[in-house]
């Protein structure tokens, strides 16, 4: 229990800002785009406890660690926040505007992925790191690794996910409208490709190039 313990506290600042500033990401750009809904909401924020869902936010991932620690291994470590709202209406141009509103939360990811490998180096570089098994240097891993992931799993061209809203944007509107009619089994499709396996092909070359950026930073 108590290495579950240090698990949690390691990765507990990792998952949390990984998911709400990707969250907050959406709602920025939105309100560049024309659409201040978040804005007003006052989900544009850097304060997690604006955006932290207790389910997505705490009991799945600490669960997903938990079950990960019994069966000895690693697993896919994800979560979600409140979804940020998204009025697509009120953007000035909706179809072509919605690709920079999804990417900003992948993005989002990406950057902190790359910030935590810089804290990673620069420890390592004034000798405050006492090796991997470390404290600060296990957050800053594990901040890496966190980050890869969420970015990766919302680039899958599926929505409602990220990526599916991406794909939608640049498609032609008559195929883009064919495209998003698949939302609404999205996550259960999700669920299925998790479980057969196929979720871990489509994720890894984009795990692939997220780690190619980080390491130009290590």
């Amino acid at each position: 229990m108590e290495s579950l313990i240090q698990t949690i506290t390691v990765y507990a600042l990792p998952v949390l800002f990984g998911i709400t500033l990707h969250e907050a990401a959406h709602g920025y750009v939105a309100r560049m785009f024309g659409d201040p809904t978040a804005w007003q909401a006052g989900r544009i924020s850097l304060n997690p406890l604006r955006h932290i869902d207790p389910m997505g936010t705490i009991v799945v991932p600490i669960v997903l660690l938990f079950t990960s620690k019994l069966m000895g291994g690693g697993g896919l470590l994800f979560g979600w926040a409140k979804p940020v709202p998204v009025d697509w209406g009120r953007l000035r141009r909706p179809k072509r505007d919605m690709l920079w509103v999804a990417l900003a939360g992948p993005a989002s990811n990406l950057v902190m992925a790359v910030l935590w490998a810089i804290s990673l180096r620069l420890m390592a570089g004034t000798g405050m790191a006492g090796g991997e098994g470390d404290f600060w240097v296990r957050m800053a891993i594990a901040g890496v690794q966190v980050n890869l992931i969420l970015m990766a799993l919302n680039l899958v061209p599926l929505p409602p996910l990220d990526g599916g809203r991406i794909v939608f944007s640049l498609l032609p509107p008559r195929l883009a409208w064919q495209y998003s009619r698949i939302e609404p089994y999205g996550l259960v499709i999700l669920i299925v490709l998790m479980f057969t396996g196929v979720l871990w092909v489509i994720l890894r070359p984009l795990l692939a190039f997220g780690q190619l950026i980080v390491n130009a930073f290590l």
